[in-house]
């Protein structure tokens, strides 16, 4: 295992001396890595590329978010091909219903907000998920893609302000309060939803009002 260890980490640091270099390109297709397969630190790589080309920070942040939406498409029709197989070995079908409905009840945001958010989020979780449930694969690919620019977005400004070193303080905070994390993201997923479900009934009245 060690070994394994070792070996990952020598590769993560030959695609990093590798694709640095190429700059925006190679922004694009170390996200397409870290959201497909290999998780690399795309924050601190975000926040490196910016800090050294401030002018440029929306670049980076676009280019980020499109490999990250490209590199999601892979755990995302693996989750498609055979993922209900796989779950439904684990929960009964009555329990694998009731997770689809909610999902696809509110699909973009449920997958939207994941993509905001900094690790620990599982976020491949979520992807896989998406799969599993048959999210439209366009849809899939806007959720991803809005998500992921508004963290970026949000990373640059930050970085732009306090410094590359913001990415560190960020992680720290993320790993010591990760309960609190997944119950803010609760929190917010629900009110969406809530504000979703009101805006919609408030579009619906006027209609059903004119119903003889």
């Amino acid at each position: 295992m060690k070994r394994f260890v070792a070996l990952l980490l020598k590769y993560k640091i030959t695609l990093l001396a590798l694709l640095k270099p190429l700059g925006f390109w190679g922004m694009g297709a170390l996200a397409f890595i870290d959201s497909s397969s290999i998780p690399v630190p795309m924050d601190l790589i975000v926040a490196g590329y910016v800090w050294s080309d401030k002018p440029h920070f929306w670049v980076y942040c676009l280019m980020a978010a499109a490999g990250s939406m490209l590199g999601g498409l892979i755990p995302f029709f693996l989750g498609r091909a055979g993922g209900e197989l796989f779950l439904l070995k684990r929960i009964d079908r009555q329990r694998f219903e009731k997770l689809r409905d909610r999902f696809e009840k509110q699909e973009f945001l449920a997958l939207m907000i994941p993509s905001m958010l900094p690790p620990p989020t599982p976020w491949k979780l979520f992807v896989f998920g998406a799969g599993v449930f048959e999210m439209k694969t366009v849809d899939f690919m806007a959720a991803v893609f809005v998500g992921r620019m508004i963290r970026f977005l949000a990373l640059s400004g930050l970085t732009i302000r306090y410094g590359p070193q913001i990415v560190g303080v960020v992680a720290d905070l993320a790993k010591q309060h990760t309960l609190a994390l997944f119950l803010a993201l609760g929190v917010i997923v629900a009110a969406l939803v809530l504000w979703v479900m009101r805006k919609g009934f408030l579009k619906r009245q006027p209609a059903q009002e004119q119903i003889p």
